[in-house]
């Protein structure tokens, strides 16, 4: 009698490939099942609510509520603007001499102002009660006129 021609490691091969292309007819069958194609238009709607959820049944319809239209506001009210020339008062917060700059506290608003040492009247120090007037600088807003308080 003569050899087969099929080994055990042919055989296995085998049965994987067989295996595998049964696991791919089952796959395309569950596809198939789950698929939207032949579902009808309501089956496949979805509706938002007046919250914003996503949901499958339709919106209650409610009688629209009417809105006058002097009261819808298309943009931001303008702010009352201060004038840039005011006095304000603030105390130096932060004042390094051998680079000549500093912040001032805004007393009313304690928003920090940068200053240079060229803008000051006197010889200034941390902890200072100082007026100054603002000015709009390259790089934002920067303290003018800066001088002691009596």
């Amino acid at each position: 009698m003569g050899k087969s021609n099929e080994t055990f490691n042919k055989k296995e091969k085998e049965k994987k490939r067989l295996k595998k292309h049964q696991e791919k007819k089952e796959k395309a069958e569950q596809r198939k099942e789950n698929s939207d194609k032949g579902k009808g238009l309501e089956e496949m709607m979805a509706y938002v609510d007046e919250n914003g959820n996503i949901t499958n049944t339709p919106p209650v319809y409610r009688k629209p509520t009417l809105i006058q239209a002097e009261t819808i506001q298309i943009a931001t009210p303008k702010q009352v603007a201060e004038p840039e020339d005011a006095v304000k008062s603030g105390i130096i917060s932060f004042f390094n001499t051998s680079k000549g700059y500093g912040f001032i506290r805004d007393l009313k608003t304690q928003e920090n102002v940068f200053f240079h040492i060229n803008n000051l009247a006197y010889p200034a120090k941390e902890n200072d009660k100082v007026n100054f007037a603002v000015e709009k600088g390259p790089k934002g807003i920067s303290a003018v006129n800066v001088t002691k308080t009596p």
